[in-house]
């Protein structure tokens, strides 16, 4: 059988820029250089050794409101963390709502400006 290993998650974004200031600047995600010009914005983000995020400006079906206050309830991206109490004080620094896990792992989950839900998991 062949093995199969997740490559990247792609995430719908209003803003390129703005989805950055929290992938990048909060989360700590590198960009890659590498993507190609896909006929629209977007970014490629390295989260891990052949792993990426991949944000596309495009319109989304999905709506903002209604949607879990927990985003262990919605569907949502793990991040593995090392240091899951400094990336909380860069969220708290900024402002990001966060809430903590209810599984009772050392784990948040928060939104990125465009509502996606993210879980950030101690490694």
């Amino acid at each position: 059988m062949s093995e199969i290993r997740l490559h990247h998650v792609s995430l719908l974004v209003r803003d390129t820029d703005r989805a950055l200031a929290f992938y990048r600047d909060v989360l700590g995600l590198a960009v890659d250089p590498a993507r190609p010009d896909l006929g629209y914005p977007g970014a490629w983000l390295s989260a891990g050794p052949g792993l990426q995020v991949h944000l596309l400006e495009l319109p989304s079906p999905d709506p903002l409101e209604g949607r879990p206050l927990h985003g262990g309830r919605d569907r949502h991206v793990a991040f593995s963390v090392t240091d899951l109490e400094a990336l909380r004080a860069r969220l708290d620094a900024r402002g990001v709502p966060y809430t903590r896990s209810r599984s009772g792992r050392a784990a948040l989950f928060c939104r990125d400006p465009d509502g996606n839900a993210c879980e950030l998991v101690q490694a």
